[in-house]
């Protein structure tokens, strides 16, 4: 029998959450103020009636060996240490919130993510392996980084149209420096984007749940390797 898994996609907005085999989302604010047992008990109730054996959880921030490595920039401290499993009284697994997304828009071969949310999520999967990054904390400018610009302060102090540019700036000076076949843009502010350069697609509001479904499909939950799709439709779709 399937396990029922439960999705939480934990961000500095939104904490969303899904369940296999079904369409129905749902979230609640997050938030500076926002700690773990706030989020389990947030979850909680927004999931009620809902069944399910194991939770995934994607974190914004460092996870490490499958643990929370690193208090988060966006929320309220807590996070390391803390026991969810305890909470939520099931099997947990934890991932950077980036790397499930990437997870989930895999296809195949080497893929960059960047997630355009709050911040600026990055993952490299190479050949199946997911790494999550912090590319979003490298200083490029003048004391900036590419979160400065590119997460959401960003886009209100630049506007839209700079906003824009900074991040296709950005998308092909880590094409050229990390050689992915394809770049995905994902997280809620990637809709905001002109038409997409080539071997480059913007990711689903679905990849999230996605990847948390596919990191119990492997039995090493600290090294989750990502399924791959068929390589026509890889091809058909990274040339959009």
């Amino acid at each position: 029998m399937a396990l029922k898994i439960l999705v939480v996609d934990v961000g500095g907005t939104w904490v969303k959450c899904g369940v296999r085999r079904s369409n129905t989302r749902r979230r609640f604010r997050s938030g500076p103020d926002l700690a773990p047992p706030a989020m389990v008990q947030g979850v909680m109730k927004i999931a009620a009636g809902w069944r399910f054996d194991v939770v995934s959880i994607g974190y914004p921030g460092v996870v490490r060996h499958g643990r929370i490595a690193m208090e988060p920039h966006n929320l309220r401290e807590g996070w390391v240490g803390f026991d969810f499993e305890a909470a939520f009284g099931c099997p947990a697994r934890i991932i950077n919130d980036a790397a499930m997304q990437a997870l989930g828009a895999y296809e195949g071969g080497d893929m960059l993510f960047l997630g355009l949310g709050t911040g600026l999520g990055s993952a490299l999967i190479v050949d199946g392996v997911v790494q999550a990054m912090e590319l979003g904390h490298l200083h490029y400018a003048k004391g900036r980084t590419y979160e400065d610009d590119l997460g959401k302060e960003g886009l209100k102090r630049l506007g839209r149209q700079k906003w824009c540019s900074k991040v296709f700036e950005t998308v092909e000076a880590l094409r050229k420096a990390l050689l992915p076949d394809y770049i995905v843009l994902g997280g809620g502010n990637a809709t905001k984007l002109p038409p997409l350069p080539p071997h480059t697609r913007r990711g689903s509001n679905s990849d999230a749940f996605a990847g948390g479904f596919r990191l119990w499909q492997t039995q090493d939950a600290t090294r989750p390797r990502a399924v791959a799709a068929s390589h026509s439709a890889r091809t058909s779709r990274t040339k959009k």
